[in-house]
């Protein structure tokens, strides 16, 4: 099953655009884990799984905070994906990018390796390090558009031929999209350029959007701008907000109330 395959079934299916960031922090994690299991990462991710899998569309696992920990770190990215059920979309969230024989091994990696659904990449080195991404036809590369930072103005906003960059990068993406698995990173933190972009990219291509919850990005804006013409082929990416709603022995069903809460949210815009 490809990724828009496995995306228009378990949106139907769980009524949910929601994606769920397994972000693991030890800082910020329940306490009593490391105190009394062999594998407190894992565990972290699999309690809020099963809490979260009958309401998401998607997980997504930002690979900075497995790569901090070294090999066990990678071990647990790894078992965590596994853990995943087979019909809910797994992003992994690096954000790499290369010259086309780097960025051919970093697909590689990310796709046949840790076997991603969907991964993020960043375009400033153009087309030839896109290009080995999607030759993964049946999978999705978010390409980052928009991000949700407060400075991405610094960069993203500077006018190139009156227009600021983040537009070219939308058409560019549009371009690139010719098997079909292009995706686009727009920040719910930028709710009008949200609107411009997907004018930009039309129906067809689907949107990673962060931002909400701890970043305060607004659900009714990014439902109204960042959805399709069926308020659908947008996924709403929630971390903190979610997956740290709690820290006592029962995390996990705290977790769960913060995710129907946001899933709810959603649906009322849709």
């Amino acid at each position: 099953m490809n990724f828009k395959e496995k995306l228009e079934r378990i949106v139907p299916k769980n009524n949910s655009l929601l994606c769920v960031g397994l972000d693991i922090d030890k800082d910020r994690m329940p306490k009593h884990l490391f105190q009394n299991s062999k594998t407190p990462y894992l565990d972290f991710n699999k309690e809020i799984i099963d809490a979260t899998k009958d309401i998401v569309c998607a997980y997504k696992l930002n690979m900075a905070f497995y790569e901090v920990l070294g090999k066990k770190g990678i071990d647990i990215l790894e078992k965590t994906i596994e853990y995943i059920p087979t019909d809910i979309v797994v992003i992994i969230d690096g954000k790499r990018n290369d010259i086309g024989n780097t960025a051919r091994k970093y697909a590689q990696s990310l796709f046949e390796t840790f076997n991603a659904d969907a991964v993020t990449i960043n375009p400033y080195l153009g087309k030839d390090g896109i290009v080995p991404f999607l030759e993964y036809k049946n999978k999705c590369s978010f390409i980052l558009c928009r991000t949700s930072n407060p400075s991405a103005i610094d960069i993203q906003d500077v006018k190139i031929s009156s227009k600021p960059l983040y537009e070219l990068v939308a058409k560019k993406i549009r371009e690139w999209n010719t098997f079909g698995n292009c995706g686009a990173v727009v920040g719910a933190t930028y709710p009008a350029e949200l609107k411009i972009i997907r004018e930009i990219l039309g129906d067809e291509i689907p949107m990673l959007i962060p931002g909400i919850g701890a970043q305060g990005g607004d659900v009714e804006k990014t439902i109204k701008y960042g959805t399709n013409k069926n308020k659908e082929n947008a996924i709403i990416n929630s971390s903190r907000g979610i997956i740290y709603a709690d820290t006592k022995n029962d995390f996990s069903k705290a977790s769960r109330n913060e995710a129907i809460i946001l899933k709810n949210k959603i649906n009322k815009y849709r």
